[in-house]
């Protein structure tokens, strides 16, 4: 005998997200943060922009394809990365950021750990800091957030990238990620960041073994305990390779595949590289568990 799953068990609770002078409503339908790394060494699109004006025609040109928000990175934080300075990262964003001034419709964020670097972005409009150390790597970054009244991304991520997936480990690795943002939220909320500025990461890929990703992914609902909006970021990562064994220029249907997944599950906002593809999926997924 077939059950039909009630429509209060599928929706995701709403959340009205203010981003410089845009305001986001989450939970009716799922955003989209379109990816553009501006870097020579991202596990994906490692130097395919790292030219200013390259990178600055792609994020309008996802902008056009769909994107709600833009998340652009000047340092790679693939697994084994060994990081770069604040100066070589402005050095990087800066360009782009300026090119940008005036043709954005959707929110920018930057994708980085360092105060110098957030700084210089919201100055030049960025409206959401994106930090994968989750205000952990710079003793600055809260209040350059809390100063420019900005939205950021806490992620979670076990250890630095050059050494998060050596023997990753945990009890519960729900459980401990949930731990370490409840830590996590109440020092940024102690630190004067408003509690509806703040979206969470779990961290797909970061410190996790594939099947740690298989449960966080399967397992989302249980961070709905924490009242904040959830990101998650699947796009063309390993774990996706290790099940399909494909490259990541090959991994698009994997995906697709794990972003309606987490949408099921609950989550608000899909950092992706291919914007156009995933957007109609979950398009279809929204309408779907709307009907």
């Amino acid at each position: 005998m077939q059950i039909a799953l009630k429509k209060s068990e599928t929706a995701r609770r709403r959340y009205r997200l203010k981003c410089g002078g845009l305001e986001l409503e989450l939970g009716e339908r799922t955003f989209i943060m379109g990816i553009v790394n501006v870097t020579p060494d991202s596990f994906s699109d490692g130097g395919v922009y790292l030219d200013a004006d390259k990178a600055a025609e792609r994020v309008l040109n996802i902008q056009e394809a769909g994107a709600d928000i833009v998340d652009i990175g000047g340092e790679s934080t693939r697994p084994g990365s060994m990081g770069v300075t604040a100066e070589e990262e402005i050095l990087r964003l800066e360009p782009v950021m300026k090119m940008l001034r005036g043709k954005m419709r959707v929110p920018v964020s930057v994708d980085t750990s360092k105060s110098e670097v957030a700084e210089m972005a919201l100055r030049l409009g960025a409206a959401i800091i994106n930090d994968v150390t989750a205000l952990r790597g710079d003793g600055r970054m809260a209040d350059v957030v809390r100063r420019h009244d900005a939205c950021v991304v806490l992620m979670h991520m076990n250890g630095e990238p050059r050494t998060m997936q050596i023997a990753p480990a945990y009890e519960d690795v729900v459980e401990d990620v949930i731990k370490f943002f409840r830590e996590r939220i109440d020092f940024a909320v102690d630190a004067g960041i408003k509690r509806d500025k703040i979206v969470i990461d779990p961290g797909i890929g970061f410190g996790k073994t594939l099947e740690d990703n298989l449960k966080i992914i399967k397992r989302l609902r249980d961070f709905e305990a924490l009242s904040c909006p959830l990101l998650i970021g699947t796009s063309r990562k390993s774990f996706i390779g290790n099940i399909l064994d494909k490259e990541p220029e090959g991994r698009l249907y994997g995906t697709v595949a794990s972003c309606v997944r987490a949408v099921r599950e609950g989550a608000h906002i899909l950092r992706v590289h291919d914007v156009r593809e995933v957007k109609e999926a979950v398009l279809v997924e929204d309408r779907i568990s709307g009907a």
